[in-house]
């Protein structure tokens, strides 16, 4: 970003006045011409020199800015409606790039920095308001510890890793199996801190893959983290329907892998992650995902088939946090809605009436950071998802954000629902019910009737399929009696 660059830093709080120090200070993002503001009591000051600008309606419109110029949304916490509105102003001033300063917790409660501007998206404009969370306080339980992440690298993995840096945790383990994704996590943590992001992590890089019992009791036998966060699951619907083996071995084996060495090696806290999909599962995915939600609260009460671990070092505290699904992971439809917008279209929808409850990945990861502290020992928690989104309605967003009129400029082609794939997903089966928590927008999750899988009836099943046997070599890779399993719970 060459120094010529002129930058309007809209909002004049505490957030844009520490952009503008540290673009000062730095002298190399470029110039910061004005704070634009629709506070009366700042319009007309100057703040370090800078002058104050405002109401921003007027003065952006009256600007008709040079393509070249950047405006940078300071404001945290900023509505949706608000940044919409923002939005809209700032496009018809001509700014080509627009920044936004995300409305995350670390920079409510601490400093803004420049690197943690992006380019604003449709994510930041969709959805309700985010609920703000006091992320240092709610993650006092970890401050110090020894924390592990598996799944690092995808997208709420990555968003844990971020905010768990603003948690003063002394290490920070980046466990998963894909090479260049704990790379470039681990590559924009260290980045992070070297701006002054966060507090001084050690952070450590490692790969490895749950499915395999030795090295998974290997690592946490060395690592000897204080509280596992577990997202790392293959995720994708349709795929995992073509791949039942691998879902049910990463997914689930990965996860008894995983559950069974925490508990020997006296790890103290475990969250494990859930989804919407497993509640009354119609796909191989969403069966993994409620097996391992069994498994979890199986392990919670030392029932079989972790009742005979040995833990020397105190238990294990179990929580499972469910939620749909999440605004821009990774494999969503969002950054596929926007592939097809920026190739002219169609934009494929697999039914007109689909719906899916949609959280950004920030306020998901947020609470789940709160649930993980406060959550009981064999509790499940459900994230209060508001109200499910028409994928149509979506796409519809998208379209017109990108400057598209729908059916008109770029179509909308219905595609029909895939394999796995239901009309609209549920976040409780006909056994459950909730209550409220104290906690805003974190749930509990009571189940009428106690719990009445066979887990190690089950896995006993599943591992010859997953791992060969020499005596059930017949099992191995067996799509059609891995099937067959999976039925009985659909």
């Amino acid at each position: 970003m060459g120094k010529s660059k002129r930058l309007y830093i809209i909002g004049a709080g505490f957030a844009g006045r520490a952009l503008a120090n540290e673009i000062i200070k730095k002298a190399i993002f470029g110039d910061v011409v004005a704070f634009l503001d629709d506070d009366s009591d700042k319009i007309g000051k100057r703040i370090n020199g800078i002058p104050v600008l405002g109401p921003i309606r007027d003065v952006a419109l009256l600007l008709r800015t040079n393509p070249a110029d950047e405006a940078i949304i300071a404001i945290p916490s900023a509505c949706r409606e608000y940044l919409k509105e923002l939005y809209s102003i700032l496009k018809k001033a001509n700014f080509q790039k627009i920044r936004i300063l995300p409305g995350i917790s670390q920079i409510i409660e601490g400093d803004a920095h420049f690197i943690q501007t992006r380019s604003i998206d449709l994510q930041d404009l969709l959805g309700r308001n985010p609920v703000t969370i006091k992320l240092k306080q709610s993650l006092s339980y970890v401050r110090g510890k020894r924390v592990l992440v598996t799944g690092a690298g995808g997208s709420i993995g990555s968003e844990l890793c971020r905010q768990l840096l603003s948690g003063g945790v002394s290490r920070l383990y980046l466990l998963g199996h894909g090479e260049n994704s704990i790379y470039q996590i681990d590559r924009e943590l260290r980045l992070l801190q070297d701006e002054g992001v966060g507090e001084k992590a050690a952070l450590v890089p490692v790969i490895g893959d749950l499915k395999d019992t030795d090295y998974v009791d290997y690592i946490l036998s060395n690592l000897k983290a204080d509280a596992i966060f577990h997202t790392a699951a293959y995720k994708h619907v349709p795929m995992m329907e073509e791949n039942p083996v691998a879902a049910i071995e990463n997914n689930v084996i990965g996860t008894e892998n995983l559950i069974k060495s925490a508990m020997k090696h006296g790890i103290k806290r475990f969250v494990h992650i859930s989804t919407d999909k497993a509640v009354n599962p119609v796909s191989v995915y969403g069966v993994s995902k409620y097996l391992c939600e069994q498994m979890v609260l199986a392990a919670s009460e030392r029932l079989s088939p972790f009742n005979e671990i040995e833990n020397t070092a105190g238990g294990t505290s179990f929580v499972t946090v469910r939620f749909g699904n999440v605004l821009g992971s990774r494999g969503s439809i969002v950054p596929l809605f926007q592939q097809q917008i920026e190739k002219g279209g169609p934009v494929t929808v697999t039914h007109p009436d689909a719906r899916r409850f949609f959280m950004t990945i920030s306020e998901a990861c947020s609470l789940v950071l709160k649930a993980g502290g406060v959550g009981e020992n064999g509790k499940l928690y459900l994230l209060d998802m508001g109200e499910p989104v028409r994928i149509r309605d979506l796409a519809e967003q998208m379209i017109r954000f990108h400057g598209y009129e729908p059916e008109t400029e770029i179509n909308i082609e219905y595609i029909g629902l895939r394999p796995g794939e239901r009309l609209d997903e549920m976040l409780l089966n006909e056994d459950e019910e909730t209550i409220e928590t104290g906690h805003s927008r974190i749930l509990q999750i009571t189940k009428k009737n106690a719990l009445s899988l066979d887990i190690k009836k089950l896995l006993d099943e599943l591992r010859p399929i997953c791992k060969f046997t020499p005596e059930k070599q017949n099992d191995y890779r067996n799509i059609k009696l891995i099937q067959s399993i999976v039925d009985k719970i659909i």
